[in-house]
């Protein structure tokens, strides 16, 4: 977008495109050392106390040595995308004229494959800094659908995994997602309302609204992204990779009967209890 080799000044063409100079001039800075460790820390405390707000986990992080702030422990909350489970006025935000749909699944029989697909990310800690892994699932069978693994938190990847679902594994009637401004943006909404996909959104704050999503990250991250200290990006998507497979292939899930999430969606049967 701004042409440093241009022969218009980068103030120029700053103004012309309406943005800060600041903008332009900004390199990003590295998380601290100090920081990457703290938030490796919150976010398995966030898996085993899904339910603690930022008061709660400065309190749990001085039990383990740190010395910290509230605030600081709510910045980085913010940065991994973290927020405490529970109702409340709002958990994830809607960008900016984002519309907000209503949640559909309250006391709906989800009985197949593809009646019900869901979406998140999650924040993935590695040795020298973090980024965001994003899934697609089958709400009825716990299937990953598709994944995707990013440096951002924007729509762009969101979309990706969203495309490659669907040229898989046709459409679901039903899509639900958290009221992230990545999953509220216009791009993302559009893609499902064109092939007639009911958009569902959690509320605010119910963590039960999405919570098989949230059984998984639980999963990927104590059998696979905390066995590893992942030294780039490259690395952990490569090493990420190999675990839907294990999930979908080999794992057997008791909600399921026993049964893998590919015997369950490609072979239906009746379950002890339906989703």
């Amino acid at each position: 977008m701004i042409d440093r080799g241009h022969e218009l000044s980068i103030t120029r063409q700053a103004k012309a495109l309406g943005i800060s100079r600041s903008i332009v001039y900004y390199l990003p800075q590295p998380v601290p050392a100090a920081d990457l460790k703290l938030m490796r820390r919150i976010d398995e405390l966030h898996l085993d106390y899904p339910f603690a707000g930022s008061r709660m986990l400065q309190k749990l992080l001085k039990r383990d040595g740190f010395e910290v702030g509230r605030l600081h422990v709510r910045t980085l909350m913010k940065r991994m995308r973290i927020a405490a489970l529970y109702r409340k006025p709002r958990t994830s935000a809607p960008g900016d004229g984002h519309k907000v749909y209503p949640y559909l699944l309250r006391n709906l029989a989800v009985t197949r494959p593809n009646q019900v697909w869901a979406t998140d990310l999650t924040y993935i800690p590695m040795a020298r800094g973090f980024c965001y892994l994003i899934a697609v699932i089958d709400w009825f069978t716990r299937k990953i659908l598709s994944w995707r693994l990013s440096i951002t938190m924007d729509a762009a990847p969101c979309l990706e995994a969203l495309e490659e679902a669907r040229a898989r594994y046709g459409k679901p009637d039903i899509f639900n997602s958290d009221q992230g401004s990545q999953f509220t943006s216009h791009d993302f909404t559009k893609v499902l309302l064109d092939q007639k996909i009911q958009v569902s959104m959690d509320g605010k704050g119910a963590w039960r609204d999405n919570v098989f999503v949230e059984r998984l990250w639980r999963s990927v991250k104590y059998e696979e992204v905390y066995l590893k200290a992942y030294d780039s990006v490259r690395e952990a998507r490569a090493s990420i990779a190999k675990y839907p497979d294990f999930y979908n292939q080999k794992r057997p899930h008791s909600s399921l009967d026993g049964r893998t999430p590919d015997e369950a969606y490609f072979t239906p049967l009746p379950l002890p209890e339906a989703a």
